[in-house]
């Protein structure tokens, strides 16, 4: 049995401990002052030493770009196309606007959303070349109007990138691509080198290495969040198809062997014939010993008592991925507090996010879906507030200010206020 089944009152979370990754935070602070210092010297030093190539430009071949086309068949080329439109359809509509709010005293007060001027996305090679990934990071920042955006990810070892990702690329129009990737990429993103100037955010999932260098250069650059392994969590009661459930489990199990596929239901029954059909797809799986890995792990059937405890175990987990595979599913979804997506219904099947229906797929990891959101398009804008405060105004509530000011011990503030009040007659102030 690959998957073990347990009662509500035996569940226990595992999550990775952040002390466990001592070393490569070394490794990584060590990588991140050589970029600082020496710039392209060390991203290339570090790209020969852990890709296994040697570059002498680190920017992707255009003549590379035009060739993938013929290496891939054209369903997935129109496929990546329909994609393309679904997810810029979606964030379309997550835009928001400038605004301003005038008050009958003459106070005019607001908030302006700009673009960032410079993004770098991040997208990982390693085991799977997520190309995904690439859609999902630089169609928000487009919509929200970023002009300035740069991608990196590593190349093989002959200093190729998968064709899929550099079809990604073209079909969006990224004219800055770079074949780094790793703890090196991060660096001379947040950092600068002759070769590449440095970004104002960072976005985008990576191994532990990539997560550390980013919450390192955090306060440098802005950061979306620190991706952990992916997890997913289905909740089924005796409606749900079993074989439906454990591929599901599986298309998670498959990404790291830290992933977590936890099912949680209201039926033994269920949870049986659930074990039966992974054992028996795992067999099937090109990543079976990953997926393996990660099912003994860190996977779990959770069976509830009810559906309330089901639901009270869901929202302590705060999923990344949540599938509601129960009868009437659509009526729960109010009951769901947190999760990073939420499938519902037996043909809303993870992947079905992960690739093509338009929400992001940069999701909360790890627990965090308790107070994190997906990747969206206000990640990739700022906010400036705007006051503007008429003589009137400040006439009205300045003696309130001042009163505050004085009971923080911030003379200055007070000041600044009571200068104003007394230079224009107010002898109240």
């Amino acid at each position: 049995m690959t998957i073990k089944i347990v009662a509500a009152r035996e569940f226990a979370l595992k999550r990775e401990q952040e002390d466990v990754h001592e070393d490569a935070r070394q490794t990584v602070a060590q990588i991140l002052t050589a970029v600082r210092t020496t710039g392209d010297v060390a991203v290339r030093e570090f790209t020969a030493r852990f890709d296994g190539v040697t570059l002498t430009d680190f920017r992707i071949p255009q003549a590379m770009v035009e060739a993938a086309y013929q290496q891939v068949e054209p369903e997935l080329v129109t496929a990546i196309r329909e994609a393309i439109a679904n997810i810029r359809r979606y964030h379309e509509a997550q835009k928001r606007t400038s605004w301003m709010q005038a008050n009958d005293n003459g106070t005019l007060l607001g908030q302006i959303l700009r673009p960032l001027q410079r993004v770098g996305v991040y997208v990982p090679g390693g085991t799977a070349p997520l190309f995904s990934s690439v859609l999902m990071n630089v169609i928000p920042a487009q919509v929200a109007g970023v002009p300035e955006i740069v991608l990196c990810t590593p190349p093989d070892r002959d200093g190729n990138v998968h064709p899929g990702m550099l079809i990604a690329i073209h079909e969006l129009g990224l004219t800055e691509a770079y074949r780094i990737g790793g703890a090196q990429a991060i660096g001379a993103l947040a950092y600068g080198t002759a070769t590449i100037r440095a970004v104002d955010k960072i976005v985008g999932p990576g191994n532990i290495y990539v997560a550390l260098a980013k919450q390192a250069v955090f306060g440098r650059v802005g950061i979306d969040m620190l991706a952990g392994p992916s997890d997913i969590t289905v909740l089924a009661d005796e409606t749900a198809d079993p074989d439906y459930v454990a591929a599901d489990l599986l298309s998670q199990a498959e990404h790291d062997p830290c992933s977590a596929a936890i099912c949680v239901t209201t039926s033994a029954v269920l949870a049986e014939q659930v074990v039966a059909a992974v054992d028996a797809q795992l067999a099937q799986l090109p990543r079976r010993a990953i997926a393996t890995q990660s099912l003994q792990n860190f996977g779990q059937i959770v069976v509830a008592d009810t559906l309330d405890e089901a639901f009270e175990i869901v929202n302590r987990i705060a999923p990344e991925h949540l599938e509601l595979m129960i009868a009437d599913a659509m009526s729960h979804l109010g009951r769901v507090e947190n999760a990073g997506a939420i499938f519902i219904g037996t043909y809303s099947s993870e992947p079905v996010g992960d690739y093509f229906a338009g929400p992001n797929h940069v999701l909360p990891t790890e627990g965090t879906a308790r107070f994190s959101s997906p990747l969206n398009v206000d990640d990739f804008m700022k906010k400036s507030s705007v006051i503007h405060y008429s003589k009137d105004a400040l006439f009205a509530h300045g003696r309130q200010i001042i009163a505050m000011a004085e009971a923080e011990g911030l003379a200055g503030h007070a000041n600044a206020i009571r200068v104003r009040l007394e230079k224009e007659g107010d002898g109240r102030a």
